[in-house]
């Protein structure tokens, strides 16, 4: 996702440049990527290029770690894809900055550079937030394709397991929670996100967490007070028992 955001920041400033060329490259290839399946993609970068003799993937050894060729292949891949939903989303939240904040900062003496850097893009972040992380669940469920080219991800365990003890509903159920809890799991962070940078802004901002901590807080109490109110009270207990 890192590298996807990278791309796109790139995609999107060639986008909006006045270069017509630049802003030609990127139309296309947002254009190429949108238009053609992440697994035609992985496949095209994997098998294609080495079919074609242009360029194969081997396995590359940093750090005493060993990266297999179709990780590279499957980096390159998603980060192609990514870069190119995620410029859109840039670019959309960059023209959302009124017109009036540039020509402001260029009044003050901001370069373009220095006014992109200071003025537009932090105010175009908190836009930009919502989309990113729908964008980056779609991205983590995306990552089930890479078992086409052979990356031993969740989804291709799931197949092996499948096939080795042949319960098939039961083990993809297993995977279909496991993918659930962790887009649950990001869904609270973004969330967590965007209520840090309202309360920033001065808007009022409640988290999901907050919300469910205080929504468990208010059961017990009600609980609570009922079985209170239930309860016989010490002092009617000794006056019915000097009466008995």
């Amino acid at each position: 996702m890192a590298l996807g955001v990278v791309l796109g920041l790139v995609l999107a400033l060639m986008r909006l440049s006045h270069n017509r060329i630049l802003s030609t490259i990127s139309a296309v290839y947002v254009w190429i990527m949108q238009g053609i399946p992440l697994l035609v993609v992985l496949v095209v970068i994997y098998l294609g290029l080495a079919a074609a003799n242009i360029y194969k993937f081997q396995n590359v050894h940093a750090f005493g770690l060993v990266v297999a060729g179709s990780v590279s292949a499957a980096i390159v891949g998603l980060t192609m894809n990514n870069g190119a939903y995620v410029s859109e989303i840039i670019r959309s939240a960059i023209t959302a900055v009124p017109e009036g904040q540039a020509e402001a900062s260029k009044a003050l003496g901001h370069t373009g550079f220095s006014s992109m850097r200071w003025i537009i893009l932090p105010q175009a972040v908190r836009t930009m937030i919502p989309p990113l992380g729908n964008q980056f669940n779609t991205l983590m469920k995306n990552t089930s394709l890479l078992s086409i080219i052979g990356v031993s991800e969740l989804f291709l365990v799931t197949q092996a397991v499948s096939s080795a003890t042949f319960k098939t509903f039961e083990i993809f159920l297993v995977t279909g929670i496991y993918y659930l809890l962790l887009t649950t799991v990001w869904t609270i962070v973004q969330n967590e996100i965007e209520c840090h940078l309202s309360r920033q802004l001065g808007i009022p901002a409640q988290s999901m967490l907050h919300k469910a901590f205080f929504a468990i807080a208010s059961v017990f109490s009600r609980k609570s007070g009922k079985a209170a109110k239930a309860a016989p009270s010490p002092a009617l207990n000794s006056s019915e028992s000097k009466e008995a």
